[in-house]
């Protein structure tokens, strides 16, 4: 149960950490008038971190134990 609690933990701080990236005083660092092929330097932040996230999220959730529901009625 404890590595439940463990994943349950890394999933709030990837929240956390997930929101810190996105707001205005990181995000400004990453808008500057810089393209890569075309593309805005600002766009491929926010994009890069918005896949990191959903695949650090995908990780974290597959590894969570499923709840064994038995056990939720037995209480």
């Amino acid at each position: 149960m404890a590595d439940r609690r463990k994943l349950e933990a890394g999933m709030a701080v990837l929240t956390i950490f997930g929101a810190l990236l996105l707001l205005p005083p990181l995000v400004y660092v990453f808008n500057q008038p810089i393209s890569h092929l075309g593309v805005p330097q600002i766009v491929i932040y926010l994009f890069a971190v918005w896949l990191l996230l959903i695949i650090a999220t995908a990780l974290l959730t597959r590894a969570l134990p499923r709840e064994d529901s038995s056990a939720a009625e037995d209480d």
